[in-house]
C-alpha cells in the first residue's frame, strides 16, 4: 500500500516546513503513523523524528442546477505532519 497521496503546499505549511522543519503530507486513511513514516523517509531520504495525524470529514456541499439543490459530500482524508530530524528538509519545488 501508497501510504503517501501528495505533499501539503500550503502557505501555512511552508512556514511551518521553514520554521520547526515540519512537513504536512495527505496520505491513505488506513496508513498508520510507523508506515507514514517509513514512506517518508524512503521516499526523500530524510530522518523522521515525529509524525501527528489527523483524521478529516469530508465536507457537506450543495448547489443549485437546472435540476434543483444537488447535495453531496467532498471525500473524507487523512493529513499527516511529519517532523524531521534537525539539519534534513525536503524540497518538493527541487524536480519542477
Amino acid at each position: 500500500m501508497e501510504s503517501l497521496i501528495k505533499p501539503i503546499l500550503t502557505e501555512k505549511m511552508t512556514a511551518q516546513g521553514e520554521k520547526l522543519n515540519r512537513y504536512g503530507f495527505i496520505v491513505d486513511p488506513r496508513a498508520n503513523k510507523l508506515q507514514i513514516r517509513a514512506a517518508v523517509e524512503q521516499m526523500y531520504n530524510v530522518v523522521v523524528t515525529d509524525v501527528n495525524t489527523m483524521n478529516y470529514m469530508g465536507k457537506a456541499k450543495s448547489r443549485y442546477s437546472k435540476a434543483g439543490l444537488l447535495r453531496g459530500r467532498a471525500n473524507n482524508f487523512k493529513k499527516a505532519i511529519v517532523t524531521l530530524k534537525e539539519g534534513d528538509t525536503i524540497d518538493f519545488y527541487s524536480n519542477i
